[in-house]
């Protein structure tokens, strides 16, 4: 394959990695399993315009990002809608898609496993028309993610710091809207604290991240009004993993989504794929299945198809 490799220095991981040690090395690695290859480091401004003007170029097969989550979710935007494939390195402090894809998360590893490795179609899905390869989101984690920017950091733990008071400061101050909504024929008005539709139901894991990219469903949930307690008891079960048993939330898994805020703040926000934006009175949230090229561990498409057949039976 034709690839360029984009790596973004500014990325959690690459901050603190010789990153001339690491072009040479991603170079050699995808060279030596034969692939036309090059690799360019950039920052964290230049990067996604960078990619963008590669994605247009009728010579390139595909692209590999190297960066945080914010990195990879533009990468993929732009390898979806050029309909070329998507190499993932995971350098942020989360790399939720990585875990989905299940990349090594260890940069020098990461290398190896997608140079070897194959292309995958997996799902990714769209919030008015925007792609996002995580989750679409509003209230509790707007409103902690509005929280965590305005604490200054410069470090993955100092992020890490800043989202734990961001939280702490969202237990006592749970926000609360109305919501409608129409998904799988059902139509409904409701009072909530928190929304969030993810590109494939979350997985039971502590980081809320798609275990199967490939279901062909969205994850839809939404918590009721909360107070302190009650939004302190949700954080717990997310951290356990246990999110569909909590007895605020609701869930489903319609492939489509229509949201409707009828009483919207003119500052109220939205997070998709951990950036911060303005939310729109009306949201329609497609899943868009298998459209998404990825290059995956050699044999990893065969292993979970063969894993989803076993589920039925376990």
């Amino acid at each position: 394959m034709k690839l360029v490799g984009f790596f973004n220095r500014d990325g959690g991981t690459f901050k603190t990695t010789d990153m001339l040690a690491y072009e040479k090395r991603a170079e050699t690695a995808f060279r030596e399993a034969g692939h036309d290859f090059d690799a360019i480091v950039f920052s964290g401004k230049e990067i996604v315009p960078a990619m963008e003007r590669a994605a247009k170029r009728d010579d390139i097969d595909g692209i590999v990002a190297g960066g945080g989550d914010g990195t990879i979710s533009a990468a993929a935007s732009i390898a979806w809608k050029n309909g070329i494939a998507l190499g993932v390195v995971p350098a942020g402090t989360m790399n939720l898609f990585a875990r989905s894809l299940r990349v090594p998360l260890d940069i020098w590893q990461a290398l190896d496993v997608l140079a070897s490795g194959e292309v995958d179609n997996v799902d990714i899905a769209s919030a008015n028309g925007r792609p996002f390869i995580h989750q679409f989101s509003a209230g509790l984690h707007a409103r902690m993610v509005r929280y965590r920017n305005a604490y200054s950091y410069r470090s993955r733990l100092g992020k890490m710091r800043a989202s734990t008071k961001a939280a702490l400061g969202v237990i006592f101050n749970p926000p609360e809207f109305e919501v409608e909504f129409e998904a799988i024929g059902m139509r409904e008005r409701r009072r909530v604290s928190a929304i969030s539709v993810s590109n494939n139901p979350f997985g039971e894991n502590a980081l809320l991240y798609a275990d199967n990219l490939r279901s062909g469903e969205l994850g839809f949930y939404t918590a009721n009004p909360l107070k302190p307690l009650g939004v302190a008891r949700l954080a717990i079960d997310m951290l356990r993993g246990k999110v569909r048993e909590n007895a605020d939330v609701m869930v489903m898994h319609p492939a489509e989504v229509h949201l409707h805020f009828p009483k919207l703040r003119s500052k109220a926000n939205c997070v998709m794929d951990g950036e911060l934006l303005p939310l729109e009175r009306d949201v329609l949230i497609r899943l868009h299945p298998g459209e998404l090229k990825v290059l995956v561990k050699q044999g990893l498409a065969a292993q979970v198809n063969a894993d989803e057949r076993r589920e039925p039976a376990a």
